[in-house]
């Protein structure tokens, strides 16, 4: 069954990306933040992705308009989720905080919608012992930028229920995606594979191996990745990706996740990538 109606929690990069991938999936989406700006601005870069796909010819003009149609944005978190079949939360990778908002998504969403997290990294089933049902919880990880990635980790836990998990992978199908199944891990399988060899990438730079760009050229060119694992470091942000790496180094003890002093000085020094206009690359608008 179709699901109709998204509720997208957090209007940043990810957020407004995952709220423009399902409002292009059919859905009608509600896209909210309490900050009035950050929406704001996740609304036009919407409008920014539905231009871009008409001049590329991917969007007919009749289907842009229709995109933006099925698109509303709501500061109240309980007036966006109220009658989600789904509801996406997209906010910072703080654990906390995550677990505070899906306390409060509990019981203002409906009883039976289905409640994921974007999360890359923290664990599903902490976020989901917020709740009294934690069965109905799970992860939605999509990828940076969402409506070019078609890859989507559907993270299940312990308590997941099956007919959850079931919807998950159909809504990722719905939205063009290409869902795999993940049990609960930190790092999953896409951030702990990417993180490690983002890691290795840095200390080879930090060592004096290759210049960035050839050690990217040397990941794009011999094993065919559409990009190397410093500029893709560049594009998700220095500070994300030390968070990551702080968080797989506490909970997993392995060294490879150990961040490297490279890593370490460019986030002390705001190098946090194409967002600061400096981190591996140097990058101008």
């Amino acid at each position: 069954m179709r699901v109709a109606r998204v509720a997208v929690v957090g209007a940043g990069t990810m957020g407004h990306g995952i709220a423009y991938a399902a409002a292009l999936g059919g859905c009608r989406v509600a896209l909210t933040d309490s900050r009035a700006d950050a929406l704001a601005r996740a609304l036009e870069r919407i409008r920014e992705l539905v231009a871009g796909g008409v001049k590329r010819g991917k969007l007919t003009e009749a289907d842009g308009a229709a995109v933006v149609q099925r698109l509303r944005a709501d500061a109240r978190l309980g007036a966006a989720v109220t009658d989600a079949e789904v509801v996406i939360e997209a906010v910072v990778e703080d654990l906390a905080m995550k677990r505070r908002l899906f306390a409060d998504l509990q019981d203002a969403a409906p009883h039976d919608a289905l409640l994921a997290t974007n999360t890359s990294s923290l664990s599903i089933a902490v976020i989901a012992q917020a709740v009294r049902d934690p069965a109905r919880v799970l992860g939605l990880h999509f990828f940076n930028p969402v409506h070019a990635m078609r890859l989507v980790e559907v993270v299940t836990h312990e308590r997941s229920d099956p007919g959850v998990i079931d919807r998950a992978v159909a809504f990722a199908r719905q939205l063009g995606k290409e869902p795999i199944l993940v049990k609960d891990s930190p790092g999953f399988a896409s951030s702990r594979l990417g993180v490690a060899l983002g890691l290795e990438a840095m200390r080879m730079l930090e060592r004096g191996v290759a210049t960035a760009e050839d050690i990217d050229k040397a990941m794009e060119l011999g094993y065919n990745h559409p990009m190397g694992p410093l500029k893709l470091t560049d594009i998700v942000g220095l500070d994300v990706r030390l968070a990551i790496a702080e968080y797989l180094h506490r909970t997993l003890a392995e060294p490879q996740f150990e961040p490297p002093r490279i890593l370490r000085d460019k986030v002390s020094k705001g190098e946090l990538g194409k967002k600061a206009g400096k981190g591996f690359y140097s990058w101008s608008d």
